[in-house]
């Protein structure tokens, strides 16, 4: 039986080694799309194909992997019309969110406070702190709905859409200040859903993720184009 130590040991070196990982999807090493094939990595890293998995299984559930039964793990990948619907979808789900929140007088002091850390990182051109900071304002606004299941589909949605968007924020080296304009987007959802008024907060995310959609994926493909 493993000893508690080993068992520790043994996370550390999944855990070590998904962060490896991660660095190689952030500097290109690994693009969006391309096959993980273990036998390369496990030799690149000198540890056991099984070692490997077991990091793709953790980078998989954060969302910066694609897994299909008996097929070989991809790195996140979403064309530019994927895009547009994940915005459609998101605008359906998290506009719910909104209304389902204002009805039920939420306590928005996490929300406020995630929100207030994404301008502290904006100001301080801390892009993976402004998108860590994103990714959890918009699943705090959907855990706030009290709909398990608006939640779930959330961040069944969120994970590997955040994932995706840091990988070409990196290889595009965008600014954090890009985001600025739409932080008063987000505090207007905050105060809508203070003032209870959940029909017109519905309303103001969806169009808020109809203006994101028609934006996000060509300032990070043409950022690239023109660095290349």
């Amino acid at each position: 039986m493993p000893t508690v130590s080993s068992l520790a040991t043994d996370g550390l070196v999944k855990n070590t080694l998904a962060d490896r990982l991660r660095k190689e999807l952030m500097n290109g090493s690994l693009q969006p799309g391309m096959r993980i094939v273990e036998a390369k990595w496990a030799s690149e890293f000198g540890v056991s194909q099984g070692s490997i998995r077991e990091a793709i299984n953790i980078l998989a559930h954060s969302g910066f992997v694609t897994k299909a039964s008996g097929r070989s793990a991809r790195v996140i990948h979403f064309s530019e019309g994927d895009v547009a619907q994940i915005y459609q979808l998101r605008g359906a789900i998290e506009g719910l969110a909104a209304r389902l929140a204002a009805a039920t007088q939420p306590n928005l002091n996490v929300l406020q406070a995630t929100l207030d850390v994404m301008q502290e990182a904006a100001n301080e051109g801390n892009c993976d702190g402004l998108l860590d900071c994103d990714s959890l304002f918009h699943l705090e606004l959907c855990e706030l709905s009290r709909n398990p299941y608006v939640f779930e589909h959330a961040r069944r949605i969120l994970l590997p859409f955040f994932a995706f968007v840091r990988i070409r924020v990196a290889a595009s080296g965008q600014a954090a200040s890009a985001w600025v304009k739409d932080l008063e987007a987000h505090q207007r959802i905050i105060d809508l859903l203070r003032d209870g008024e959940g029909e017109v907060a519905e309303r103001y995310v969806k169009k808020a993720m109809e203006r994101f959609a028609k934006t996000a994926y060509d300032n990070w493909e043409n950022r690239i184009a023109n660095a290349s």
